[in-house]
């Protein structure tokens, strides 16, 4: 069995792919359950994100089931191959497992050492785990990347003032608007009329970082007022104004800064929406994937249109100082895929130990009811008891420094080796791989 993982990032995918390919959690279900139906795949996890789409299987045989996950996603994503493929990296066996903890830490994304990615990595695991989809391999690596991602923001600086997604989206809009005053630099957006639509987790560190970053007044527009009125009530030094999504229109025309957040399929905000609006100077932030704004608006007189693409260029600014700390995390990462190796292939030695415990269970049980016959009706149940114990105490004493050093972490070569010995001394009969 092999563990690979076949996807695409912001490295390697423009947003108009990415969202292409994106899974919600809605249909999660479905697309974990087509990938667990062939015949090559025993277990799978789903990573979906604004900047990823990542999945992560155990595979018979890594060239095939990686053209198993490719077909999947050609079908999932309407794309035709040569359109698809080239965005496409695969890691497999050591490299998947690297990768998968670099992920988990935040030292692939798009924000180094951004935390979001982590509760999204501890998602993908609930998923797994809610769905089925995941045994005990996957399991062990995505819980063991989970506690990596963990272990790498407390025991280094990584995580200490990180921006996410959000916060670089502020920051974007903030540049923006400097350099439209002639300044390279952030300015404060107190001046400005600001909405947010949608009010998930995203849209929550949105109302945060506006509000550090001098917003005293936000209009909030969500599909249901309930929600949108709870997490206005977590701000209560900002004054913000619920609205539903019915009157985007009015808040188009009145506000000059408009971020989008929320989990549409389809763009709300396009050129012919905006065209039928008096709008004087506009500015639209998307962070949503797939996109809440058609890329058509670019064009329009009056309107300055980013996607989250476009962080890039906020995210090079603060990039450059925290790479010594993400040299310090890589050495962690790679600790903690050794130590998730070796746990894998120490699992080569559990056919051949319990074939070896089975074939000395089945000689002890054979020579004590040879002893047990002869001892006669006077030999006392208690009697038997001990005799037995003490039969199950010898074979284990004899198991135990064969079984630990089997398992014991060794390079593969040796490990091989001393099972090749094993199985011939005691001529064991261990089922060949199907």
């Amino acid at each position: 069995m092999h563990i690979a993982v076949v996807g695409l990032s912001h490295r390697t995918a423009p947003v108009e792919v990415r969202e292409k390919l994106s899974i919600s959690e809605d249909s999660m279900q479905v697309a974990l359950k087509s990938l667990r139906a062939h015949e090559q795949i025993f277990e799978v996890s789903i990573l979906s994100t604004c900047n990823r789409l990542e999945i992560y299987t155990l595979v018979r045989q890594p060239d095939l089931g990686e053209a198993a996950i490719k077909d999947f996603l050609k079908e999932h994503s309407g794309l035709e191959e040569q359109k698809l493929n080239p965005h496409l990296f695969t890691y497999k066996q050591e490299d998947a497992v690297a990768h998968l903890m670099r992920v988990s830490a935040g030292l692939d994304s798009l924000v180094l050492g951004e935390g979001q990615i982590l509760s999204q990595v501890k998602k993908m695991l609930r998923l797994g785990q809610d769905h089925q989809s995941i045994g005990p391999i996957l399991n062990r690596l995505l819980t063991q990347s989970v506690s990596t991602g963990k272990r790498v923001r407390s025991e280094t600086n990584l995580g200490t003032g990180a921006v996410s997604i959000s916060s670089a989206a502020v920051e974007l809009a903030q540049l923006k608007l400097g350099q439209s005053q002639g300044k390279d630099q952030l300015v404060t957006l107190e001046p400005e009329k600001v909405a947010v639509v949608g009010a998930g987790r995203m849209s929550r560190l949105l109302l945060q970082h506006l509000q550090s970053k001098g917003c005293t007044e936000v209009t909030l527009i969500n599909r249901t007022r309930k929600r949108a009125e709870s997490l206005a009530a977590d701000f209560s030094t900002l004054k913000i104004n619920c609205r539903l999504l019915e009157d985007l229109d009015d808040c188009l025309v009145t506000c000059s800064l408009v971020f989008t957040s929320t989990a549409a399929d389809n763009p709300i905000i396009d050129a012919t929406r905006l065209k039928t609006l008096s709008i004087g100077k506009l500015r639209l932030i998307d962070i949503g994937v797939p996109r809440n704004i058609a890329a058509d608006v670019a064009g329009l007189q009056g309107v300055d249109s980013h996607d989250v693409d476009d962080l890039q260029e906020v995210v090079s600014r603060n990039q450059e100082a925290r790479q010594q700390v993400a040299r310090e995390a890589e050495v962690l990462l790679k600790q903690e895929g050794r130590l998730f190796l070796e746990w894998w292939d120490s699992l080569e030695a559990v056919p051949t130990i319990n074939q070896l415990r089975a074939t000395l269970e089945g000689i002890r049980v054979e020579e004590l009811q040879k002893a047990l016959s002869r001892m006669g009706p006077d030999f006392s149940a208690r009697e038997r008891k001990v005799v037995e114990a003490l039969s199950k105490g010898i074979i284990n004493k004899i198991l135990h420094t064969p079984v630990t050093k089997l398992r014991a972490p060794q390079p593969r070569p040796e490990r091989k080796d001393a099972l090749n010995v094993i199985e011939k001394l005691f001529d064991l009969n261990l089922p060949t791989e199907g």
